[in-house]
């Protein structure tokens, strides 16, 4: 009886350790702000070149984020309500730019099924910031 006691004892410490070694989770918008620590904004611009689109990271209902090299582009869609990480964007564009009011369907990564649209906004570009000496 007494080894039960310590082997539960044993247990619920670990449980404890693991539960207080957890980080909460971030919003999407404590997830951009971590991103972008370092960087200063650029001129917002209505396009970027379709390559830039290729590394692209989703945040929950708050903006897309472009990278290119060690510029981070921010675009967050008139309707950013509707992004899902979960979903496929699926892009169509008509030449080598991606362009503010461009137009990206949303497909259910289950089903496959188009679940609706996202209405691109500017792009903003993010740069590291030069450190002083």
């Amino acid at each position: 009886m007494r080894r039960i006691a310590t082997a539960l004892a044993a247990a619920a410490m670990l449980l404890a350790g693991t539960s207080a070694q957890a980080k909460p989770r971030l919003t999407p918008e404590q997830r951009l702000a971590k991103m972008l620590e370092g960087r200063e904004a650029g001129k917002p611009t209505s396009c970027i070149n379709s390559w830039d689109s290729r590394d692209m990271t989703v945040l929950d209902k708050t903006a897309l984020v472009f990278r290119s090299g060690s510029t981070l582009w921010v675009n967050r869609p008139d309707n950013a309500s509707r992004l899902d990480d979960d979903d496929i964007l699926v892009t169509h564009t008509t030449g080598s730019q991606l362009c503010r009011l461009d137009i990206m369907h949303t497909v259910s990564r289950t089903s496959g099924i188009t679940t609706g649209f996202i209405n691109l906004g500017d792009f903003v570009p993010y740069k590291k910031v030069a450190k002083g000496n």
